[in-house]
């Protein structure tokens, strides 16, 4: 019987190390503030991980996914407030109506290419958000708060007594999207998506159906991101266009997946734990003046990543075991 690598072999320590300090983390820390950090790292990996579904495996560059996050978290939120739904089939119905919209924008924009591709998931997010602030019946600019229901439980989607059930909750979520972001990069679909992403042309003329599964990258990552928009608005209780549907988020999302790598499964989460602890520590540090600070130190990582090393984060952490991709 051949013996697994020695990278392999630490590869799996240090992954089943990292798993059970997560699982651990709550137990110890028991204050709100680090309980919400991870929350929030667990959130935007996720977030970055569906991006990272369309823009890293299948080189579509989307700056407009904010609009799927506010689908997700106006869905579930519309239908706890007129319909008395839970939230957790508020968040399937949220991705549902996501990844229909998804195919409702990708079949024109995907006949636009590079930056022209960019600029209109750009334009497609402004539209959708000044939609929103003009619709009354989902609560207009003035947004809309999420009923609070007593006393906790799991159905209501709501723990007031403790983060610590949000906390398994984001965590589960981030579990499903790296799940799935695996299955994808050994399936078929996910060579289809790295061939699309190196030539599209070439791949077409091998018999690859470029259209469809450009399609499929967007359904996919539209539906992630609307799971996340739902989790956000039963975890905040208040949303409004400019809290879900802004290009700041967008770019947010974007940054996170470039600073940890893209088109690899443990960027995003590595540039989530990064990033995430430096905006929520000057926030509390520096108050109001934190947001200025915490985007002058995005942008220098960005720009010192991408001069020594372009791959990411996850790149460094390679070097050890001496792989490159």
């Amino acid at each position: 019987m051949a013996r697994p690598a020695r990278g392999t072999t630490v590869r799996w320590l240090a992954a089943s190390a990292l798993l059970a300090a997560l699982l651990a983390f709550p137990f110890v820390f028991t204050r709100p503030f680090p309980r919400h950090v991870m929350i929030s790292i667990f959130l935007y990996a996720m977030l970055a991980q569906a991006w990272n579904i369309l823009a890293g495996y299948c080189g579509q560059i989307s700056l407009g996914h904010a609009v799927f996050f506010g689908i997700g978290a106006y869905t579930s939120t519309l239908l706890v407030r007129h319909a008395a739904l839970t939230p957790w089939l508020g968040m399937l119905a949220g991705a549902a109506v996501a990844g229909l919209v998804s195919q409702a924008i990708g079949f024109p924009v995907f006949r636009l290419r590079g930056h022209y591709f960019a600029i209109a998931t750009i334009a497609v997010g402004e539209i959708v958000q000044t939609l929103f602030i003009n619709w009354d019946w989902a609560g207009g600019a003035r947004g809309l708060f999420v009923p609070l229901q007593r006393p906790d439980r799991f159905v209501h989607f709501q723990f007031h007594e403790s983060k610590q059930n949000y906390y398994f909750v984001s965590l589960a979520f981030l579990a499903l999207a790296l799940g799935l972001a695996r299955l994808l990069e050994r399936s078929r679909a996910g060579y289809y998506f790295r061939a699309i992403r190196e030539d599209q042309e070439a791949a077409a003329s091998l018999g690859v159906d470029v259209t469809r599964y450009k399609q499929l990258a967007m359904g996919i990552s539209a539906m992630l991101t609307a799971l996340g928009g739902s989790f956000y608005a039963q975890y905040i209780l208040f949303i409004d266009p400019e809290s879900v549907f802004p290009l700041s988020l967008s770019i947010l999302i974007c940054l996170i997946a470039v600073l940890g790598g893209v088109g690899t499964l443990w960027g995003p989460l590595l540039g989530a734990a990064v990033l995430v602890p430096l905006s929520e520590g000057t926030r509390v540090l520096l108050g109001g003046g934190g947001k200025a600070l915490d985007l002058l130190i995005y942008g220098g990582l960005i720009v010192v990543i991408a001069v020594v090393q372009p791959g990411g984060l996850i790149a460094l952490l390679r070097r050890p075991w001496g792989r490159t991709s």
